[in-house]
């Protein structure tokens, strides 16, 4: 077993980690809205107003932050005056992007605003500028956060809400270079400068406008947003036209033909996924780049609204609901991903795991026969690292050599790790991506006495390993034994294919 050390300076707080880079992503895409999150209220699965009881109760386990919605490329087809009012009166739609199925609107804007609430979650609605009109974004908003007697504030009354709701985020689009326009970037600039001066901030409620960001590494596209960012007119926002681009990336371990298996793969494929999933790092530092020239004083937040795996669909399941297991692949997909969030706390303000239920990389399986739900690996990733929500970043020098494994023509590191402290603790996060063997790292803590410590560890038999109705647990964290007091702090253990967190309390 190898060793080295990473040096923590407890006493050193950097950026924020904002909690809302765990935030997450609610389509109406397969059976993410309807057999996911909505069962309706005539339902046999226990539920509130309509809203599944267990999910519920297990992403409040998550402390989920916030929640997009109604897409992805479903919010450029989507018309919020078809999803209010009674349901069995609201007109029907084709949801034409995913599976060409007819989408009743059962499912609409006071149903997500109550799911909302119910989770404890910010909601992060993303308007329609693909199909829709500046009127209409402009209406939805009043419609959301206007307390008078406003037309649509009246509207919003006659369908039995009351009060406004808040609204903290609201995405101008979706995928205008693809799915929500093709669109040029120039002329989506100029279109997000248009609408978002339209996004208007009612009474006390100030929204942060969120422009439609790049594909991956189109670093152009962040560029002619940000060069009409600030350039300010008469009665725009004094904080500029909008206050967040997002960027879209996904990691797979094939192509966009032949994208993967979620669960029949081997250890070549375990360790091309590794390698794509460290892209993200190199897609994030290079949109900052961008956006520190325009903007060094990180006035305007990097939005990573949609990330994650992404697999050739489950057997005999319809290939537009894009259904897919996981597994402690997926799991140590994610625990890379926010170890890069988590350095560049001081750019990214979001970001939104695809998707929620049963979609993708999902946190929670429900199975349409049984009923039975599954918590993924995925989801205890997610769980073991609320610690770091609001928690200032530390930052984790790395003495002596990490163990890498060449991939692809590039030698990608087979630990990442990542730090941060608040309310007299701190948490180190430490992912061991080698399939088979284990190591060890000593954690150098500076700067303040670690009067305490636990840690816990996820981990499987096999890289295939993944959690299913009839066995729930075979992915689930546990207590870690290993992990011992060292001459210059801790010494922890990594099972191979692991991820291990450990809470340190600090004396004065």
């Amino acid at each position: 077993m190898s060793s080295l050390t990473a040096v923590i300076n407890l006493d050193l707080p950097g950026p924020t980690i904002s909690r809302h880079v765990y935030g997450h992503f609610a389509e109406h895409l397969g059976r993410c809205i309807y057999g996911g999150f909505w069962v309706g209220e005539d339902s046999e699965v226990p539920n509130v107003r309509g809203i599944r009881s267990d999910v519920v109760e297990a992403l409040r386990g998550l402390k989920i932050p916030n929640l997009r919605w109604p897409g992805g490329c479903f919010a450029d087809d989507y018309h919020w005056r078809d999803g209010i009012g009674p349901r069995d009166q609201r007109p029907r739609m084709v949801n034409s992007h995913w599976g060409d199925v007819v989408e009743d609107n059962s499912f609409g804007t006071h149903e997500f605003m109550d799911l909302c609430e119910m989770l404890g979650a910010e909601p992060y609605v993303n308007g329609n500028v693909g199909s829709g009109t500046v009127r209409e974004m402009s209406e939805w908003v009043e419609y959301l956060t206007r307390s008078d007697d406003s037309p649509m504030a009246d509207l919003r009354r006659a369908n039995g809400r009351d009060e406004p709701w808040r609204l903290p985020f609201f995405g101008i689009g979706n995928e205008p270079w693809g799915c929500g326009g093709n669109m040029s970037a120039e002329h989506y600039a100029d279109l997000a400068r248009q609408y978002a001066t339209y996004v208007r901030n009612h009474g006390g409620n100030a929204v942060y406008k969120i422009a439609a960001g790049a594909n991956a590494d189109d670093y152009a596209w962040t560029e002619a947003l940000m060069k009409v960012s600030q350039k300010l007119g008469c009665g725009c926002d004094p904080r500029g036209f909008f206050q967040g681009i997002s960027m879209h990336y996904y990691t797979m371990s094939g192509d966009w033909s032949v994208k993967g298996h979620a669960t029949a793969f081997d250890t070549d494929d375990w360790y091309v996924t590794m390698r794509r999933a460290h892209k993200m790092e190199e897609l994030v530092r290079g949109h900052s780049n961008v956006m520190d020239a325009y903007d060094p004083e990180h006035r305007i937040g990097l939005v990573v609204d949609e990330w994650g795996t992404w697999w050739d669909v489950e057997e005999g399941t319809n290939p537009g609901f894009l259904y897919q297991q996981n597994t402690l692949r997926d799991a140590l997909v994610a625990s890379t991903h926010f170890d890069t969030f988590h350095r560049y706390a001081h750019r990214i303000s979001m970001a939104n795991i695809a998707q929620t239920v049963n979609v993708l990389q999902a946190m929670i399986l429900t199975d349409p026969d049984s009923g039975a739900l599954v918590l993924t690996p995925t989801y205890h990733v997610f769980e073991m690292n609320t610690g770091h929500h609001d928690a200032s970043s530390l930052a984790v020098h790395v003495k002596g050599e990490v163990p890498t494994r060449e991939v692809e023509g590039k030698a990608v590191p087979m630990l990442s790790m990542s730090a941060s402290t608040k309310d007299g603790t701190a948490l180190v996060s430490l992912s061991n991506l080698d399939a088979d063997a284990p190591t060890s790292v000593v954690l150098d803590l500076r700067g303040a006495a670690v009067t305490g410590f636990d840690a816990r560890v996820l981990t499987a038999p096999t890289i295939q390993t993944h959690n299913s109705p009839d066995h729930p647990d075979a992915v689930a964290p546990v207590v870690h034994d290993g992990v011992r007091r060292h001459a210059l702090g801790l010494e922890v253990d990594l099972p191979a294919r692991s991820y291990t967190t450990v809470r340190l309390e600090l004396g004065l």
